[in-house]
């Protein structure tokens, strides 16, 4: 009787009830997973293993292979200490096999007195990836571990590891799961929910979701090269399947703009021809044919929401202004929205240049505009006086109304929440949107961030734009550096001195931009010297700027509040100190601030005392390109989308298993199965798409709002 009420009770768990009524759960073992967001048991068997162990045993040293993850058995033979150029140590420890000897080498060790435990002569299971050096095969940090009796009745197994959680085994987390799957695979509920309807699974070649979730919990021995290189057929599933949801969303979010209605720009040519002719260059074919792209877009009666993308320098701003004429032209007012005060104000400067004289009215507002000041920038923008307002977050406060509002730019798109974009676009009836970045965007991030906006690529430089020839060096050589730098400020030419913090950190060892600025005043006392960084105010800092450009001052001692909107032609150096602790996307950005006039511009690149082959290594990109779309694709492998945006704010999603940097691919074909659905079925009516409906409206409460 007992034995049958158990039964009816796992029947009657589903995919919503609580882990906690699992066999050998409990309360107390739940509040430990809820820590990890992980409530039901739908939870649970979403929770997928952030990597494999593979436990195939190779029993002979031939049979090691370069590349391949594997379980070898052998004795103690060696353990030694060798010391290495630049104060680095190497541990070694020579493994005795059947048929040969093999080398472990640690750079660093897991930790303290981790060869300690083993003697020679002891037996040892080692577990690693195979490389080779000199054409003999060795171990790079592999796991070793004393052998144990049990492990002689080990068979070969690739086994699932999940994400460590506080006092619970990997082995009672697989127990767990299992658990789970054996009470869900008794409700008709679970074994029928499947989002992903049977003609796109067979059009994609994907199992069903059922079997996937049990294959990546439960790996086919017969495809451990898959597991390991995320290719298995359960995991393309997943991967297809978390792409998917999002372009679906992102296509029907798309679909759902070009329905709202809005002010259609007549195409108009005073203004815009002005403006054009008024220019001391020629735009680029690239810019010609993004103006032609974007005018098409505001003829229509559907707002654009269009993205530009383009290499630092490549002439955004200008396609930006020139758009405006059009927009000011047909009677509406435009608004541009930058991340800094910096950005904001270089924005200003510029528009007041090439605008004013063509009678456009333009306005600055920002979190420093003086009340009295901004009380009539508000009366003239109510009124519809001034037809351009340039500003940063200032633009979406509530006091701040437009009487026309046709045009919407956002510069430095992701540096803004959703949220905040979504507000500028309220003060108008369904603006047009423009957003622009001067931070390359890989493709694959592109389209999970934007996939909504159309994209526009301005890839051409202006004529005569020199690239900046880039070295990276090391503390040694920093006298040379100096007398470089030297020799180009006593030329007439001016240059930056760049440092990752502002003053000094207990925690980290670097130097600052306020302790340095001091050193560097007597060092170079022949010339004059400013100090630029974020915790100056608005005032000083335009003071400091305003005396770059103006040649007053001719080293710039700044952080990275220089990396964007900062446009002074003279400047021909830059030094970036610490180079190793910035990403590539940010060196480029920082770099892009030199080689804008017609004088030959260097960076230099200065590593950190302590650096890593890796850093010198990943530098050495920056050497032998200038292409930033190049240096973005390097960037996004090596730091992953989260730390390449350097925001979580930007829209993201996490994915559970995918990957924007290995499953391109995969993204590439859900996108194309997306936009199929949407035209076989825009609303998700069909019988067969209401499981994935319901995920879409899941998405658009808690992935991407606005």
């Amino acid at each position: 009787m007992e034995k049958k009420k158990k039964n009816t009770f796992l029947k009657a768990l589903n995919p919503e009830s609580r882990i906690q009524y699992l066999k050998g759960v409990g309360p107390r073992l739940a509040e430990v997973f809820a820590k990890k967001n992980i409530y039901t048991l739908h939870d649970l068997i979403h929770w997928y293993p952030r990597t494999y162990r593979d436990q195939r045993i190779v029993q002979h040293f031939s049979q090691l292979i370069p590349g391949s993850y594997v379980t070898m058995y052998g004795y103690v033979a060696r353990k030694k200490v060798l010391k290495l150029r630049g104060r680095k140590t190497m541990y070694e420890m020579i493994i005795k096999t059947k048929g040969g000897w093999i080398a472990c080498k640690y750079f660093r060790l897991p930790y303290r007195g981790y060869f300690d435990g083993m003697e020679i002569d002891q037996k040892v299971k080692v577990m690693g990836q195979v490389s080779y050096y000199r054409n003999h095969p060795e171990f790079h940090h592999p796991d070793i571990y004393p052998f144990k009796k049990d492990d002689e009745d080990q068979t070969d197994a690739l086994i699932p590891v999940y994400t460590e959680l506080e006092k619970v085994s990997q082995n009672k987390i697989r127990k767990m799961i299992a658990t789970a799957f054996s009470s869900l695979r008794q409700n008709k509920e679970f074994l029928n929910s499947d989002p992903l309807p049977s003609w796109l699974r067979k059009e994609n070649h994907l199992i069903s979701k059922i079997v996937a979730l049990e294959r990546i919990h439960h790996p086919d021995q017969s495809q451990v090269e898959d597991y390991l290189q995320f290719r298995s057929p359960a995991q393309r599933r997943l991967i297809f399947e978390e792409f998917f949801f999002l372009q679906l969303y992102m296509g029907m979010k798309r679909a759902g703009l070009k329905k709202e209605q809005t002010y259609s720009i007549k195409p108009t040519s005073s203004l815009f021809e002005k403006l054009k002719k008024s220019l001391p260059f020629s735009l680029t074919a690239a810019q010609e044919r993004v103006l032609k792209e974007i005018g098409r877009d505001l003829e229509k009666t559907q707002p654009m929401h269009r993205l530009i993308q383009g290499d630092v320098g490549c002439g955004k701003t200008i396609v930006a202004l020139l758009s405006c004429c059009s927009v000011i032209e047909n009677g509406l007012q435009s608004a541009i929205m930058a991340p800094t005060e910096i950005l904001a104000e270089q924005h200003y400067k510029n528009a007041l240049s090439l605008l004013k004289p063509l009678g456009i009215n333009i306005s600055l507002l920002t979190g420093k505009t003086r009340a009295r000041e901004k009380r009539d920038i508000l009366e003239k923008l109510v009124s519809g006086y001034t037809s351009l307002c340039i500003g940063t977050h200032a633009l979406i406060q509530e006091s701040v109304q437009f009487k026309k509002l046709g045009f919407v730019i956002i510069d430095e798109q992701h540096r803004f929440g959703v949220h905040q974009r979504g507000l500028l676009k309220e003060k108008g009836i369904h603006p047009h949107f423009l957003v622009m970045t001067a931070t390359p965007i890989p493709r694959s991030l592109a389209m999970t961030l934007y996939g909504d906006l159309d994209v526009s690529v301005i890839d051409e430089m202006p004529k005569g734009r020199k690239p900046v020839v880039t070295k990276k060096t090391y503390p040694s050589n920093r006298d040379k550096v100096w007398k470089f730098l030297e020799s180009q400020v006593q030329s007439g030419r001016q240059a930056y001195i760049v440092y990752p913090l502002v003053e000094e950190s207990e925690h980290i060892d670097l130097k600052n931009a306020v302790e340095e600025y001091e050193k560097l005043k007597q060092r170079f006392s022949d010339f004059t010297l400013g100090l630029l960084h974020g915790r100056l105010s608005f005032f000083e800092k335009q003071e400091v700027m305003s005396a770059f450009l103006k040649g007053e001052v001719q080293i710039l001692v700044s952080t990275t509040v220089i990396e964007v909107g900062v446009d002074v032609s003279n400047a021909s150096m830059m030094i970036v100190e610490h180079a190793d602790r910035f990403g590539l996307s940010q060196l480029h950005q920082l770099r892009g601030r030199v080689g804008r006039g017609k004088h030959k511009s260097y960076c230099v690149l200065m590593l950190s005392g302590g650096f890593s082959k890796e850093a010198s290594s990943r530098l050495s990109i920056m050497e032998k390109t200038n292409d930033g779309f190049k240096i973005a694709e390097a960037d996004l492998e090596i730091r992953g989308p989260g730390e390449f945006l350097g925001t979580r704010q930007a829209g993201l999603p996490e994915f559970k298993v995918a990957s924007l940097v290995r499953d391109g691919l995969v993204l590439q074909q859900a996108k194309e199965s997306a936009l199929k659905l949407i035209r076989k079925d825009p609303h998700l009516s069909q019988p067969e798409h209401q499981l994935l409906r319901k995920k879409i409206q899941e998405l658009s409460t808690h992935l991407l709002p606005g």
